[in-house]
């Protein structure tokens, strides 16, 4: 897995002044971190709701692998607003993490929009879901087509 470090100044005060290991996390854990910061509509499956702040600040955490012995970053501290960390810090941080762990721009704009935005992953064929009806469903075997066995015949117009 891929790795990077970095060592940072003094520019963003002395208390995180030192050498940072990031190293990629794994497919599952990064969906898992997505997952738990995102809210799902019950029954369509669609985003209502997700926290980008959180979910990047999950993921710099879970990437950080090293950091100064004073372990000036945690998860509060990448998520307080009023004794959080630089800004500067969190994006230079933020773009680690995003290249090691091949987070593209246009996933991290979908993490950053409204809940309105449409996902860029398209939605399987087999994820819908059907209205209860009174009569038989619309994909009940029964009202599938039937298969053919006779060959396909060609027209000419």
């Amino acid at each position: 897995m891929k790795s990077e470090t970095i060592e940072i100044d003094g520019r963003f005060g002395e208390e995180y002044r030192g050498k940072y290991v990031f190293k990629e996390i794994t497919w599952a854990k990064r969906s898992r971190i997505i997952q738990k910061y995102t809210k799902y509509h019950k029954l369509t499956g669609d985003i209502e709701s997700s926290d980008f702040i959180a979910i990047q600040a999950e993921t710099i955490l879970a990437s950080l692998h090293g950091q100064p012995p004073s372990h000036p970053i945690t998860l509060d501290k990448l998520l307080g607003e009023e004794e959080g960390i630089p800004i500067e810090l969190g994006e230079l941080f933020s773009k680690i993490v995003n290249r090691l762990n091949a987070l593209s721009r246009e996933e991290t704009a979908f993490l950053s929009e409204p809940s309105g935005v449409k996902s860029p992953i398209p939605p399987s064929p087999i994820s819908g879901f059907q209205k209860s009806s009174v009569g038989p469903q619309a994909n009940s075997p029964s009202n599938l087509p039937e298969s053919s066995t006779s060959t396909p015949s060609s027209s000419t117009s």
